[in-house]
């Protein structure tokens, strides 16, 4: 326990896993947390008096409780005997061999396939942050600063695993980023620029970051080093295939912010049952495309030429099925390349690992040939730089056996032939039958003893057994052994020798078994670089292949892309809802035309359940698709790039934060309108329903105007419920009406899903909430109501009085000599309105009221 207590001080944040003989076991907290964790029995034991709590498993069943308790967010010490308890007389000397974080992980049990497992660490400036993000598991190590929103950003696209941060930062993380992520404080040191530097260019064995092309990254460098040190703290010192740090390059990326990606659906939803974009988009085969798909829909691309690039390749693809299908039954024989050869530097691979490695790499082989042969220059660059790795593939054939175990320890791992040491002890350990029999054979002539027996134990070893019945016919220099009820066990000089010479040969064995396979691990180092080159170029190839399969399987088009601002969708379809709907029914396209001299503004109108946050989406996920430069849900699509997706798309809480639905709204909105750019694609679903309907309707008309008048003239999906928005096509030019169609046909609703030009009149609420099952005395009663309210609003002498009281306020307010006018005149003209905020203009209207207000209560 005094052992146990001085590794443990050193790991106070960790769960300390110490073994003791065949078993894993914890002690005090550890102990009833791993209980809570694992389903395992808490005991305790009293250890000088103190009652101590202990839970354990069986050492071999680490791979099986290790990846729970890290799943559960805890951080394993992992701590094993460092020497052989045969081999000394006191306490076996024990130590931390690996801290497993939930960031920090090789084991395929914890690591998911088609998902990067990010370390990433924060570092705040005093103007800008930096942050880098690094998967030990696939050697990727990026790294990138800016102000708060663009890390938010970055957070919520890499999804790490583990965020590090400064203790004296913890306030300020928690209040900026939220508690969704998993965070390790660590110690405020850390975090110094020239502490970072050291530990970046002594890892790199370089004089400077300039290489790298992060030099003037100080804030990111600074969070890259972090995560390098902690990598080191955490015991794990073999990262040479560690071998870049990139930046990441935002500025070649479509920029969406979180409030986007949540809304869109891209990666997650809320709804447990919901399909996601990417569950729909992926048809890669192997891990590395898997996870490279999830890099490109959070990046998409705005450089056209890349976009062409990618969209040449798949439009070969799609129609050459001879050779879509080729390459993938190829993928489907590629192991994870990048997370093998992560093992082979760290060390930990096993046997069975290396013949996959191996295997995979002869997969590559028909994939090179394929594609350099093909005509698409494309496809053949990608062909021209797959490494066939001769030499690594032809010394894993010679030197490791085909049907190598997974554990080194199982034996049988050399190949035969490869060493003559060890096909001679080989022959020695396993050719005992032969030479048991011939002694038994012997020895049978000599004694006369028809039932003599030979076998082995592991208390006694080898022996000769006899039945009483023969024992006066043992020779005298036979030495017994034990006793049985019907039976004498004996051994001899020549069985104690035999006895002797097979152990020796098993332990030698397995030693030089170790030894030449940690030789070969060495050697495989080498070809660290052009396994990880090849596992990227297979992963683009994966995508690609991924996305012909898409297009022709849920009959996608070729999107025409140039550099105009304009967006052309015929015929548009939602990507998603489409493969969800029911067998036999077919998704309802629609057309979208939005441009920046024109129709800048569609505002649409109709029911709900009409379909109008599907349109939505729908168009934001179409030039998304675009962009990454996939083939299209739609009959046709024509569009200029866009630089910029924003989204404020349903209603959500942030009650954590203490925020209420309006709030959300009203911060998510904000965002939209302090960051347009005129290559912007703005959707907004029911801005202003999370107050009241006056202040609602205001809101949304006031947004909307600046949305218009605003310089970048963005392009704009709005949708809304207040019909009173459709008079703004009447003042501002670029804003045009568009409503989703439904045919009434008595008293039902038949929602069309068709955008047709022209507003609507009618919210059809009372018919979705008899849709939806709303108890009859409910629905009779609303449609009294709304007739009242109806026959109110349609009543001729009130409208009259209303005008009359208008132009009364007119005459008494604005009479040109009055010097309040002269005042709001002055205070209007005043102001800078390409500099002012949304809320800024709220306030001056809300002066200019104030003022008005004053002036009606003096005169009347």
């Amino acid at each position: 326990m005094k052992q146990y207590n001085t590794i443990k001080t050193k790991y106070p944040d960790a769960m300390l896993l110490f073994r003791v003989g065949d078993f894993y076991e914890t002690f005090g907290k550890d102990a009833i947390k791993a209980s809570q964790i694992l389903g395992i029995v808490l005991t305790h034991r009293n250890s000088g008096g103190d009652r101590t709590e202990l839970a354990g498993f069986p050492h071999h069943s680490l791979n099986t409780y290790l990846p729970k308790l890290v799943k559960a967010g805890q951080r394993v010490a992992i701590c094993d005997q460092l020497e052989d308890p045969k081999q000394t007389k006191t306490i076996v000397k024990r130590g931390v061999t690996e801290l497993v974080t939930p960031g920090v992980a090789l084991n395929d049990d914890i690591l998911n396939a088609k998902t990067n497992n990010f370390l990433c660490a924060v570092h705040f400036g005093r103007i800008k942050l930096g942050v880098a993000f690094l998967d030990i598991s696939t050697g990727e190590f990026l790294t990138s600063e800016g102000n708060v929103e663009q890390i938010d950003k970055l957070l919520q696209n890499f999804a790490p695993n583990e965020i590090l941060v400064s203790k004296a930062n913890k306030k300020e993380f928690l209040t900026v980023f939220g508690s969704q992520f998993h965070v390790f404080y660590t110690e405020d040191w850390i975090f110094q620029e020239d502490y970072a530097l050291e530990t970046l260019t002594h890892h790199f064995k370089t004089k400077s970051l300039k290489g790298y092309g992060v030099d003037h990254l100080p804030h990111g460098n600074v969070a890259s080093g972090v995560v390098l040190h902690y990598l080191s703290e955490t015991q794990h010192k073999q990262l040479q295939h560690i071998n870049k740090l990139q930046r990441i390059p935002e500025e070649e990326y479509v920029w969406m912010d979180r409030f986007t990606v949540k809304n869109l659906e891209l990666y997650q939803s809320n709804n447990s049952n919901a399909v996601t974009m990417l569950e729909v988009i992926d048809k890669t085969i192997s891990p590395m495309g898997g996870r490279l798909l999830k890099r490109w829909l959070a990046q998409p691309l705005k450089n056209l030429e890349k976009i062409r690039r990618r969209q040449e390749v798949v439009s070969h693809l799609s129609t050459a099925d001879t050779l879509l299908q080729k390459l993938q039954q190829y993928f489907k024989q590629i192991g994870d390349l990048e997370r093998l050869i992560s093992k082979v530097a760290t060390g930990k691979i096993s046997p069975r690992e290396v013949i996959q490695l191996k295997n995979s790499l002869e997969a590559i082989l028909p994939i090179k040939q394929l594609t350099t042969q093909n005509k698409n220059e494309a496809l053949k660059l990608i062909g021209d730089k797959l490494d066939s790795c001769d030499l690594l593939r032809n010394k894993i054939k010679e030197m490791i056996d085909e049907d190598a175990p997974a554990n080194l320890l199982k034996g049988k791992t050399i190949a035969k032939g490869y060493s003559d040491e060890l096909d001679e002890l080989r022959n020695l350990a396993f050719s005992g039958k032969d030479y048991l029999n011939q002694m038994l054979e012997r020895e049978t002539k000599l004694t006369g003893i028809s039932s003599l027996k030979i076998a082995s134990n592991n208390v006694f070893g080898y022996y000769i057994e006899v039945r009483n019945t023969h024992k006066d016919k043992v020779p005298h220099d036979w030495i017994r052994k034990q006793t049985l009820v019907s039976a004498e066990r004996y051994i001899t000089e020549e069985l104690k020798e035999y006895e002797a010479k097979i152990l020796g040969a098993e332990e030698r064995i397995l030693n030089l078994e170790q030894q030449l396979f940690s030789q070969l691990i060495v050697w495989m180092q080498e070809y660290i670089a052009p396994v990880q080159g090849n596992a990227y170029l297979i992963a683009q190839l994966d995508c690609l292949c991924g996305f012909a399969q898409l297009a022709n399987t849920n009959n996608y088009v070729k999107p025409e892309m140039d550099d105009s601002t304009e967006i052309a969708i015929t015929g548009g379809r939602h990507p998603v809802i489409e493969k969800q709907l029911p067998l036999g029914e077919s998704y309802i396209s629609n057309d979208v035309r939005l441009n920046r001299d024109k129709q800048q503004i569609i505002m649409i109108t109709g029911p709900n359940m009409s379909g109008k946050s599907a349109l939505l989406r729908q168009t934001a996920l179409i030039v998304l698709l675009a962009q990454m430069g996939s083939f299209v849900p739609a009959e046709s699509a024509r569009m200029g790039y866009v630089d910029k997706i924003f989204t404020r798309v349903g209603a959500s809480d942030n009650i954590s934060m203490g925020e209420s639905t309006f709030m959300v709204e009203m911060n998510e909105t904000a965002s939209i309108l302090n960051n347009l750019s005129e290559r912007s694609l703005v959707l907004l679903d029911e801005i202003g329903r999370g107050t009241s309907t006056y202040d609602g309707i205001s809101i949304a008309w006031a947004i909307s105007e600046y949305l218009h008048e605003h310089p970048a003239r963005a392009k704009t999906l709005f949708a809304t419920h207040y019909h009173e928005l459709n008079e703004m096509a009447v003042t501002f030019d670029r804003v045009k009406n568009y409503n989703v169609s439904v045919k009434e046909l008595k008293d039902k609703v038949l929602f069309l899903r068709k955008l047709t030009p022209g507003g609507s009149e009618h919210s059809f609420g009372i018919h979705v909430a008899k849709m939806a099952g709303m108890p009859q005395q409910v629905i009779l009663k609303a449609n009294k109501i709304l007739q009242r309210l109806e026959k109110s609003h349609s009543n001729e002498e009130l409208t009259n009085k209303i005008k009359t009281a208008q132009n009364e306020m007119q005459l008494s307010f604005f009479n040109l000599d009055d010097p309040l006018l002269e005042q709001i005149k002055e205070e209007i003209l005043d102001l800078d309105i390409d500099t002012l905020t949304p809320v800024e203009a709220l306030m001056k209207l809300n002066e200019i009221k104030r003022l008005l207000t004053k002036k009606k209560k003096a005169t009347s």
